[in-house]
């Protein structure tokens, strides 16, 4: 075979099965080890529920889920949907999956038992619908009862949600293995945490005098299991502090791409849409092959660093649906296939997404869970 001819050895965009050079990296590893890091500060017996919903709030649902399922480090899987569910289910992962949202119209119910997930009860008719879905499958049927203590979303107020669990219990193929709530402001009002927990300490303790109090009981997320001992009860729901979206966590995801064109520009050229940025100076700019249909929002124009070289490079111009570009006047290195990291460290520098949540005035899930289906997922680490 000639030179010519022959067949090279695929690059690793190739062998990952994508071409536009523009990535997430998750590292299980600091998954795991986030859950495991939380689990340690919990008493003995207490689970922990991984919440994957929203695709892992964006960090691949699949390969998170299995990774903390192979590492034992959680008990219990929380998902917003059926098709969340199953998709996990259809991917071999074997943990108990709590369906958090609200389940309609009858189907639903019907699907999410038949596929092993376990629903919820916000309300009697819906508790109603659970026992018909026992009856046709011919078989008891386990959900949680949502509590509405103060979110004001779905759920039962609680002497509403303490008849549910008494209808449950008379036998007629449903049950109440769980009555959990959500809480409003964990994070930043300690006030109105303490009353949202005093209504479903309420509502357990006047079931525990029936003798009807479910098995699990649960109210925290990540910002309560670590700021309120109280609120841990019988299993706590990370999902910030997994992620390593919290402090004092691990942050597990970067987001990387290439630049894939560089050139300079003269003093007083424009840049983008609008010209909203015009050169000072003499300027080499590189442009990335990532916009806002990639999740990379265009409220970050002028405003947000990316990496190269391990120093800050100013977004400059308006971020486009396809194509973001950066002033690398500072980085004589930089050049046409180059990383760049929007999300991440590189040397001593980091961008993280509460840095970009502030530009953009939002929170990190938001930042983190915006990411588009356009961008691969790329685990690396433990399971990987």
């Amino acid at each position: 075979m000639p030179p010519s001819a022959q067949v090279q050895a695929p690059t690793p965009a190739v062998a990952r099965r994508f071409f536009r050079p523009t990535w997430a990296e998750v590292d299980l590893g600091a998954i795991v080890r986030n859950l495991t890091a939380l689990r340690a500060r919990l008493k003995s017996g207490t689970r922990v529920m991984f919440v994957v919903k929203a695709n892992a709030y964006g960090h691949g649902a699949e390969a998170c889920a299995r990774a903390a399922e192979r590492a034992r480090a959680a008990d219990w899987l929380g998902v917003s949907s059926v098709e969340e569910g199953v998709a996990l289910r259809d991917a071999g992962l074997r943990l108990p999956i709590l369906v958090l949202g609200s389940l309609y119209p009858f189907e639903s119910v019907l699907a999410a038992v038949a596929h092993g997930l376990t629903p919820i009860a916000a309300s009697l008719e819906s508790a109603k619908r659970l026992v018909e879905v026992a009856e046709r499958l011919g078989r008891r049927v386990d959900c949680h009862v949502k509590i509405d203590t103060g979110m004001g979303r779905i759920g039962a107020r609680p002497q509403a949600a303490e008849e549910i669990v008494r209808f449950l219990s008379r036998g007629g193929g449903a049950r109440a293995q769980g009555l959990y709530t959500h809480l409003a402001r964990a994070e930043d009002d300690p006030e109105f945490t303490a009353e949202q927990l005093r209504l479903f300490r309420g509502a357990l303790a006047a079931l525990a005098r029936e003798g009807l109090r479910p098995p699990l009981a649960h109210a925290a997320n990540s910002a309560a299991a670590l700021k309120f001992p109280s609120a841990r009860f019988d299993m706590v729901r990370p999902g910030l502090a997994a992620y390593g979206l919290y402090p004092g966590f691990e942050p597990a995801l970067t987001l990387k791409t290439k630049i894939v064109f560089l050139k300079t520009v003269p003093k007083g050229a424009s840049v983008s849409y609008g010209a909203t940025w015009r050169a000072r100076r003499v300027s080499r700019v590189a442009t990335l092959p990532i916009g806002y249909a990639d999740g990379y929002p265009r409220a970050l124009s002028n405003r947000a660093d990316a990496l190269v070289g391990g120093r800050r490079c100013r977004v400059i111009g308006r971020v486009t649906m396809d194509q973001t570009m950066i002033d690398v006047t500072g980085v004589a290195a930089a050049r046409v296939g180059e990383d760049a990291v929007l999300i991440g460290a590189q040397g001593r520098e980091r961008v993280d997404a509460a840095e970009l949540a502030r530009l953009c005035g939002t929170i990190p899930y938001e930042t983190a869970a915006a990411l588009s289906s356009r961008v691969p997922r790329v685990p690396v680490g433990v399971g990987a």
